[in-house]
């Protein structure tokens, strides 16, 4: 081989380098997906959370009720409609969390649930719904989200507290609301009391246990925490999941979101 040949052979073999997708890419590759969601709280990290999700191009799922807010107002007033309007245009997914935060407490007789609301009109109260009246209750969200953005909630939906029954369930599958709870280490630990375990703590476990395929919640903010979990937490959570080559999905990709009929 000549001299000007074997320099035609390097050219191309650097070229050939250089055109290769670097080994990094590879390697960084999906190796599993984690659905982030949150539910409605007293919303005081609600900014924070978003323009969080939005550095990090990570689409969530947010579960929503009409909570009180530590602006004074209610989670679903019209005075929450741009920041709701913003987060649909950002393309994350919504569900119903029950219009008045409701509780479910129990079966009753004659195909009946025992229900508390947090919120509203009835809030405290032990009240007895047929399952028509729960389905009601999950929809009253829907009918709100159509009013503040013009877009109807996926068709999902998750009880206060992870509280459920096969009845509550079902009610909700009635009205056409697949229900969505959490993976076992998919719990923030926000609504711990922050003297009792740190936000190092919490953040340390998740990072540890989430697998493929969890479901992580977390709220909008927590009255009862001093040391609030998002602040601290939400963006080495991102961080340190997407350094495990884990990647994020709303519930829209989950395997278990009802399918179009």
């Amino acid at each position: 081989m000549t001299a000007r040949a074997s320099w035609a052979c390097a050219v191309a073999a650097c070229a050939a380098v250089a055109s290769a997708p670097p080994a990094l890419a590879a390697d960084s590759a999906c190796r599993g997906t984690i659905y982030l969601t949150f539910d409605t709280g007293s919303q005081s990290q609600a900014e924070l959370i978003a323009a969080t999700l939005l550095r990090h191009q990570v689409k969530a799922t947010f579960f929503l009720a009409n909570e009180k807010t530590t602006r004074g107002d209610w989670s679903l007033d019209p005075s929450w409609a741009a920041f709701w309007k913003a987060r649909v245009a950002e393309g994350h997914a919504f569900g119903s969390h029950t219009f008045d935060h409701v509780y479910y407490k129990g079966d009753a007789d004659a195909g009946a649930l025992r229900v508390k609301p947090q919120f509203g009109a009835q809030a405290g109260q032990s009240l007895r719904w047929t399952p028509a009246q729960y389905c009601s209750e999950i929809a009253r969200v829907d009918q709100r989200f159509r009013q503040l953005t013009g877009r109807a909630l996926d068709p999902i939906w998750r009880a206060p507290g992870g509280k459920i029954s096969a009845r509550s369930i079902a009610a909700g599958k009635a009205c056409g609301y697949q229900h969505f709870g959490w993976a076992p280490a998919g719990f923030s630990g926000d609504e711990t009391a922050s003297e009792v375990v740190s936000n190092a703590t919490l953040l340390k476990q998740s990072l540890a246990n989430l697998r493929d395929g969890d479901i992580f919640l977390a709220h909008m903010g927590i009255w009862s925490r001093k040391d609030p979990w998002a602040p601290a937490n939400l963006d080495p959570l991102i961080v340190g999941l997407k350094q495990k080559h884990l990647c994020f999905a709303t519930l829209r990709e989950h395997p278990d979101f009802p399918k179009a009929p």
